[in-house]
């Protein structure tokens, strides 16, 4: 059943606001190895700042939650008043995010925790996304103020129990019903799913009266307190602990008409929120193999074997410069999205490169880590089996490695192999 989620949380600290005027490093040359991110300033920076002084706030909260498989649901709200979920969207009275500034909160996040991504991913990437680009008039002044605040919880679900990359398969239905939709169906894998306030449910409209509609999938907002909603958290996780995934039943669920994105014509305007997000991912896995790069990097220099420092092995060293290579692709491929996304020719193929080559890499890094840290590496206080844990999950959700890649067959070659 639906969990209670306790609305009521303290302010932000004193002293834990950002500062966007502190000349404080946010990512060592030592990680930023060709300066690729050097040259942020302004309100890019501001964004980042925030993101960064996210960390003390989230980080022992999210190690211990991550520990028990609970979800800090206060740092929701948290993030709400950092402004973190715009995600670049056009939202008045906020935060607007460049391309940059929006991969550097999703790197930053990432870097702190995936669950912490995920969170920002799930409330504003996709369920605020869903409502800004989709929605009528009376949805956003409805929903936007709270979820971009924080102050209720979104949740966007597509995947099914046997539709998770063939999406565009989904067998949920949406019945026109005299003045109501009547919304049947599961979902699987629902970030927000279970104990929050709307679910952005995407379903296939059975409506004859629609012509242009009936068959098409289009997107509802469903209030996780109507009847026949039903959501239970999906126990046994060992990736991205310190946040809930439901199984959602929705049962006959009755809701207005008036509850229909409008703009949701069809799976291509599904695709437009999915394809926003991608790029994303690729941010998200840049944060995790950083944050494992720089656990490596202190251990080596600080752990003390055979009489020496460990970073005095050759072997370390090689093994660390690697990493590094690795983590500098990575970030090029990210500087480059940001790139193309902000003069308008980013590509879903090229999203789609990035987000398959920065989840590998990650993981590749991730494990090289744990590695280097011996026994060590295995132990949440460290942080890195805790990112590697997380990637697994990054290397899956918005789109599988094999889709992804087979997204960038078809537009190399000219033939679609998905079928």
């Amino acid at each position: 059943m639906s969990q209670n989620i306790e609305n009521s949380i303290a302010p932000l600290a004193p002293g834990l606001a950002p500062d966007a005027s502190a000349p404080a490093e946010l990512l060592d040359p030592t990680a930023d190895f060709y300066g690729l991110f050097a040259d942020v300033a302004g309100e890019d920076l501001e964004a980042w700042q925030a993101a960064r002084a996210f960390a003390p706030i989230a980080l022992p909260r999210v190690v211990e939650c991550w520990d028990r498989g609970e979800y800090p649901t206060e740092l929701i709200a948290r993030l709400g008043e950092l402004d973190l979920f715009t995600d670049g969207l056009e939202i008045p009275g906020h935060r607007h995010l460049s391309p940059l500034a929006t991969g550097l909160v999703n790197m930053e996040l990432s870097r702190i925790d995936g669950s912490v991504g995920t969170i920002v991913g799930v409330q504003g990437g996709l369920a605020l996304r869903s409502i800004v680009l989709l929605g009528s008039d009376a949805q956003k002044e409805r929903w936007v103020e709270p979820i971009v605040t924080g102050a209720e919880f979104a949740a966007f679900a597509l995947t099914e129990p046997d539709h998770g990359s063939d999406s565009v398969s989904l067998e949920t239905v949406a019945r026109r019903d005299g003045d109501a939709w009547v919304v049947t169906g599961r979902k699987r894998w629902i970030g927000n799913g279970a104990g929050g306030h709307v679910s952005v449910v995407w379903a296939r409209v059975d409506d004859e009266s629609q012509p242009e509609l009936h068959g098409q999938v289009s997107g509802f907002l469903v209030e996780q307190d109507r009847e026949g909603y039903r959501a239970e958290v999906i126990r046994g996780k060992v990736a991205l602990r310190a946040i809930h995934q439901a199984d959602i039943e929705l049962d006959g669920v009755r809701i207005p008409l008036d509850n229909r994105l409008p703009g949701a014509r069809s799976f291509k305007d599904t695709s437009r929120v999915l394809f926003a997000t991608r790029a994303g991912v690729a941010w998200g896995a840049l944060g995790h193999a950083i944050a494992c790069y720089e656990a490596a990097l202190e251990h080596a220099r600080t752990r003390v074997q055979f009489g020496r420092p460990l970073a005095k092995a050759q072997h370390v060293q090689v093994r660390l410069a690697s990493m590094l290579q690795s983590v500098t692709a990575m970030a090029l491929y990210c500087r480059r999205l940001a790139e193309l996304e902000a003069s308008g020719a980013l590509t879903p193929e090229q999203a789609s490169l990035a987000k398959v080559h920065n989840t590998r890499t990650a993981r590749i890094v991730a494990a090289d880590a744990r590695d280097l840290l011996g026994g060590n590496g295995i132990l949440l206080e460290n942080h890195v089996v805790r990112h590697m844990a997380d990637l697994e999950a990054l290397h899956t959700y918005e789109g599988t490695d094999t889709m992804q890649s087979l997204i960038v067959g078809r537009r190399v070659t000219g033939t679609s192999a998905f079928v």
